[in-house]
């Protein structure tokens, strides 16, 4: 089964930190990801940007908004997806994203979510 794991922070809480401590913490999270790679059941890995738009169609009209179209102190910083038997093993292999693996995420809210993906069609 394939799972969309995305990993969320506190932008607020990063924003408050010295850059030369961002960069220190960027720098402890590559080796953790190559963990992850190492098991083989990373399929892709993608780290997002803090720019935004929603698109949705309200009374027949399709409106651009700009923006996460939720209000969240908490915002999506990456996503992967992973191949694994069950949630379970799911889980073993999320918690090795520098997320959870990088001390320091805790203080800038960084955590993972696990969502089971009921279809996935690659398309070349």
């Amino acid at each position: 089964m394939k799972y969309l794991c995305l990993g969320y922070f506190n932008p607020e809480k990063m924003d408050a930190r010295p850059k030369e401590e961002i960069d220190d913490v960027m720098r402890e999270c590559q080796p953790r990801l190559e963990e992850l790679y190492k098991t083989g059941q990373v399929m892709i890995d993608a780290g997002l940007d803090l720019e935004a738009k929603s698109v949705r169609r309200t009374s027949g009209d399709v409106r651009v908004i700009d923006g996460p179209f939720i209000e969240s102190k908490e915002m999506i910083g990456s996503a992967f997806l992973i191949e694994a038997r069950d949630m379970e093993e799911a889980i073993r292999v999320a918690s090795l994203h520098p997320a959870i693996q990088v001390s320091a995420g805790e203080r800038f809210g960084w955590g993972i979510e696990i969502r089971p993906i009921h279809y996935f069609e690659k398309r070349e």
